[in-house]
């Protein structure tokens, strides 16, 4: 049985391997990365914008000129907080940089490993796959100028399009299966850092601390729900005089009928 990677404590185990590091890397980005160390809980020594924040995983190159950051996400936290994280990054290497021409290329992936209610601004909701937002400028035609390689991905392996190319597709569903489908998987064992994956997360491989560890995250993660699910109530309360069931339902995520007993 596979262990669930939307838990905090598996899914950096699964992905400070190594094996699963560079193969997940060379499917996503299509690079070689050979890694020389993979930090967890990341943090920039003196904060950059006044703002502390960390990384999951994090991992620069041998040859120091690609950094990978990683990011797994159980709350709706936005757009707007990622993009904050890789620009963050690069505004990092620009402090160090001798001008401000940055040597080294930066790739922050976000996987969305629990269902994620990311709307644009119209309000409708994202469901695809796989977003990626690079920061190359365009001329009118819309043809790209590649200056830039840095780039932005998010993987949400939580609405499934079918239209998905395999190198994707088998981490998303690496993903997708440990959380929905743990004991009856289907996973392209071919590929090896899935196959890798599925050795470190089988659950009969773990250790009792690191189960201590994962019942420990998972109990935390539920607490943190449900004071979320509090905090929206108590807003959605709020807003009961000022404005409609529907607008607020939009902008909770609560459901209309969660709305209509708060009267």
């Amino acid at each position: 049985m596979l262990s669930n990677l939307d838990n905090e404590v598996i899914f950096k185990k699964a992905f400070t391997d190594k094996t699963v590091f560079t193969c997940f890397v060379k499917d996503i980005l299509n690079i070689d990365f050979k890694v020389n160390k993979i930090e967890t809980e990341k943090q920039f020594t003196p904060k950059i914008g006044n703002i502390d924040f960390k990384y999951d995983i994090f991992a620069e190159s041998a040859d120091h000129r690609i950094i990978v950051e990683m990011q797994r996400v159980d709350y709706d936290y936005g757009f707007d907080r990622f993009l904050h994280y890789h620009i963050m990054a690069l505004a990092e290497l620009q402090r160090h940089a001798k001008d401000y021409k940055i040597s080294q290329q930066v790739y922050t992936i976000v996987m969305l490993s629990a269902p994620y209610k990311i709307n644009n601004l119209s309000g409708i909701p994202i469901k695809d796959e796989v977003l990626i937002s690079e920061v190359d400028p365009r001329n009118l035609d819309d043809k790209r100028a590649k200056i830039y390689p840095h780039k932005l991905i998010y993987l949400n392996p939580n609405y499934k399009s079918g239209k998905i190319p395999a190198n994707y597709r088998d981490w998303l569903d690496l993903v997708y299966e440990s959380i929905h489908n743990p004991q009856n998987y289907h996973l392209n064992k071919k590929n090896k850092g899935i196959k890798r994956a599925i050795e470190i997360i089988d659950y009969d491989h773990l250790s009792g601390a690191e189960i201590e560890k994962m019942k420990i995250s998972e109990s935390r993660k539920k607490m943190i729900s449900i004071e979320r699910e509090e905090e929206k109530r108590e807003i959605a309360k709020n807003l009961l005089d000022v404005l409609d069931v529907e607008t607020i339902s939009k902008k909770t995520g609560l459901t209309i009928e969660e709305v209509e007993k708060l009267r």
